[in-house]
């Protein structure tokens, strides 16, 4: 057993590889129920003491390097914590920075909307105008050509009262002479 325990590293036992954290009671009742069977082996108090004194060194540097591993796992964790932190923030960052990007290009394109819309309606209204002018134009036209029809119509109705004019003054004069 003495040569068992001179090499520490060679034997372990179950609940040293599966118990991580050191000062969790299970470990420390192992500790004290190993001490006691070395202690109760039936060896010299020389050996116990040579064999607790390598025990003991055993057991704290088992000690230390599981609160150094446990201390080095928490410590990334930590770091992993503070890398999604830190990536969550530039994350975060780019996307407002590309928000603010988007919002002013709506901005150009909302003016640039207003401006199209308004010449549209400077269009509409030309047109609208263009088709008025054009109604407006044909209207005045028609009026033209109606009033050049009266003209004429007038013409002859004058020629024709004229003839008429003639024709009774003749009569009047026949008439006169006859009745004479």
């Amino acid at each position: 057993m003495s040569s068992q325990l001179s090499h520490p590293r060679l034997r372990k036992s179950p609940s040293d590889s599966s118990s991580s954290s050191s000062s969790s009671p299970a470990n420390e009742g192992l500790r004290h129920e190993r001490l006691s069977r070395l202690k109760s082996s039936g060896e010299s108090d020389a050996s116990n003491d040579t064999t607790k004194n390598h025990a003991e060194s055993y057991f704290s540097r088992r000690e230390n390097r599981l609160s150094a591993r446990k201390k080095a796992e928490e410590e990334i964790a930590h770091n992993d914590y503070k890398k999604m932190y830190e990536k969550a923030l530039a994350t975060n960052q780019r996307l407002k920075s590309r928000l603010e990007t988007s919002k002013q290009e709506l901005v150009v394109i909302k003016e640039q909307l207003q401006r199209a819309q308004q010449k549209e309606k400077k269009r509409e209204l030309g047109s609208n105008m263009l088709e008025t002018e054009k109604r407006d134009s044909r209207s005045l036209r028609k009026k033209i050509s109606d009033m050049e029809e009266q003209v004429k119509v007038k013409a002859e109705l004058h020629t024709e009262n004229q003839r008429l004019k003639d024709e009774n003054g003749a009569l009047i004069r026949v008439i006169t002479k006859l009745s004479k």
